[in-house]
C-alpha cells in the first residue's frame, strides 16, 4: 500500500456517523484513548482493525484507506455513464458502471477523462450489414498505440482489446450503439458519439468538423 488509513479520515467519518469517541471505541473493542490517539495522529489503528472498522462505517477497506468514500449514484445501471480506469504501470483497462475505488500496483486510479476525436486520432465508422465497422488512424507501434476500443449504448458495452503492432481497428453490433470510445497510451480516452443520419451510411466518414458540428446536435437528444 502507498498510504494508510489516518486519524483525520476516522475522525471524518466518527462525526459524519455521529459517534463519540466512546461510542466508536466499543463497536471497535477498544479505549476511547485509543481513538483520540488516532484522531490526533498519535497513533494508527493496527492492520487488524482495518476491516472492522470499515464496517462500523458501511464502507470497503480500499475505501478507508484511500478517504474516499463511494455512493454509486448509477444505480440503473446505464451504460452511458461508464467509467474506464487503465493502470498507468502495467496498461491494465477495468470498466465500472457507477463509482468504484479501483487499485492496480499500489496506485488508486482515477476514471479516464474522454476528450474529443482530433487530426492525430481520427476515427472512421462505417455500417456493414448488422455491424459497425470502427477504424482508427494510428500508427500503432509498441511505443505508441490504442489500447482498446468500446461501443456503448444504454445496456450494454462492447469492448475489444487492441495491441501494438496490430489493426486499430473492430466490429461493433450495432444494437443501440450511440458512443464509441478508444484509449490511446499516450493521449487518453477519446470518445465519438455515433450520429443517426452519418454513421449508418455505408460508407466511411471522416469530416472532422462536420462531425464535431452533428455531435453537437446529438448531445442534446442523447442526454
Amino acid at each position: 500500500m502507498n498510504q494508510y488509513v489516518t486519524g483525520a479520515i476516522i475522525k471524518e467519518l466518527r462525526e459524519k456517523y455521529h459517534f463519540t469517541q466512546a461510542e466508536l471505541a466499543e463497536k471497535l473493542n477498544v479505549s476511547d484513548k485509543t481513538i483520540s490517539k488516532w484522531e490526533t495522529g498519535k497513533g494508527y489503528p493496527d492492520i487488524s482493525l482495518l476491516e472492522p472498522i470499515a464496517k462500523v462505517f458501511d464502507i470497503s477497506v480500499t475505501e478507508l484507506i484511500s478517504g474516499n468514500t463511494v455512493r454509486n449514484v448509477n444505480v440503473s445501471a446505464n451504460m452511458m455513464r461508464s467509467l474506464f480506469y487503465v493502470c498507468p504501470i502495467c496498461g491494465n483497462s477495468i470498466h465500472s458502471m457507477g463509482e468504484a475505488v479501483i487499485q492496480c500496483h499500489g496506485i488508486i486510479l482515477t476514471p479516464c477523462q474522454a476528450e474529443e476525436t482530433d487530426e492525430k486520432h481520427k476515427i472512421f465508422i462505417e455500417r456493414v450489414e448488422d455491424e459497425y465497422y470502427v477504424c482508427i488512424e494510428h500508427d500503432m507501434t509498441k511505443q505508441h498505440y490504442i489500447s482498446f476500443i468500446a461501443a456503448l449504448s444504454s445496456d450494454k458495452l462492447q469492448m475489444i482489446k487492441l495491441y501494438p503492432e496490430g489493426n486499430a481497428e473492430a466490429r461493433v453490433k450495432i444494437n443501440g450503439v450511440k458512443k464509441i470510445l478508444f484509449y490511446c497510451n499516450r493521449d487518453g480516452l477519446f470518445s465519438v458519439n455515433v450520429v443517426k443520419g452519418i454513421n449508418d451510411k455505408q460508407v466511411a466518414y471522416d469530416d472532422i468538423e462536420e462531425r464535431k458540428a452533428l455531435e453537437q446536435m446529438a448531445k442534446l437528444l442523447i442526454k
